[in-house]
């Protein structure tokens, strides 16, 4: 397999590097911007292409590595292109490989393949993929190959159906991003109670940290503490008590008495000799 990049930010830096660690071979990059091709290239060991076209022709492998938003426009860049019997890929999360909509009457192989990875850094992320789970969706014919690919890295890969891609963006979101909404809630929460912005979200670092730590090592059911796991109803109570003395706070209640109640969930797996239905009454009440 030669495998070209069209895009050199962060996500074809990384994964281009990565494959070249693990012997499998990259051709090189194109892209609008040249001087991100260069470096790209320069960082794999590889070539910097000036035309999709050279770079599809030297490869049997593109991997679409641009923002979301470009993936169609760089398929239809390909449109008139010969692309039969290539494997095209694109790494969006959220979008399937149908964005490649014609790929079968041009007898290309289409996949959207995905690291459920925070790619933060193109010199860096790299060096921790071997951590990443990836998803592959895409022609059936073929799936196996890509999927070799990535497990011959090292990779747990999960072979999923296109249209469940949306869901699976959003509960990476969930477990992502919406983490940096609860700390910036919770921070905004302690400054009602004299802290400033700086000091709340020092203080609030390690409590975060070391719980993110006891999920990642142990699962949520094992890492599980505090007043629901305990079946502590009063303090429950205390807080919904403390959220009505406090102004404009009826969306913290909801989101504290949803997740509470995914908690309740976790604690009976934990205690499956407890009973949590008044604390679960408890919060259907609220």
């Amino acid at each position: 397999m030669r495998i070209g990049f069209i895009g050199a930010g962060k996500v074809g830096f990384s994964l281009g590097r990565y494959f070249v660690e693990h012997g499998i071979e990259v051709t090189g990059y194109y892209s609008q911007n040249i001087e991100s091709s260069e470096a790209a290239a320069d960082f794999t060991h590889t070539k910097t292409y000036y035309t999709i076209e050279r770079i599809l022709s030297d490869s049997d492998t593109l991997f679409i590595t641009v923002p979301d938003g470009r993936i169609r426009d760089i398929w239809d860049d390909m449109a008139n292109l010969d692309i039969k019997n290539k494997i095209i890929c694109h790494c969006s999360g959220s979008i399937s490989s149908a964005t490649f909509f014609d790929a079968e009457k041009r007898n290309a192989k289409v996949y959207s393949v995905h690291p459920l990875y925070a790619i933060s850094d193109k010199y860096n992320s790299w060096k921790s993929l071997k951590q990443a789970v990836f998803t592959v969706e895409g022609t059936k014919d073929g799936l196996e190959d890509i999927k070799g690919l990535l497990t011959d890295c090292g990779n747990k890969v999960i072979i999923m159906d296109g249209d469940k891609k949306a869901l699976y963006h959003g509960a990476a979101v969930t477990a992502s991003n919406l983490a940096a909404g609860l700390f910036h809630l919770s921070s905004k929460m302690l400054e009602r109670c004299g802290f400033d912005r700086e000091t709340a979200e020092k203080a609030l670092a390690g409590l975060f940290l070391g719980n993110a730590q006891a999920i990642a090592e142990k699962g949520p059911v094992e890492a599980l503490t505090g007043p629901v796991e305990r079946n502590d109803r009063l303090t429950v109570e205390k807080h919904f008590e403390a959220f009505d003395g406090e102004e404009n706070f009826d969306e913290v209640k909801e989101i504290y008495r949803r997740l509470s109640m995914e908690l309740v969930e976790l604690a009976e797996l934990k205690h499956p000799d407890r009973e949590y239905g008044e604390l679960l009454e408890v919060l259907k009440s609220k």
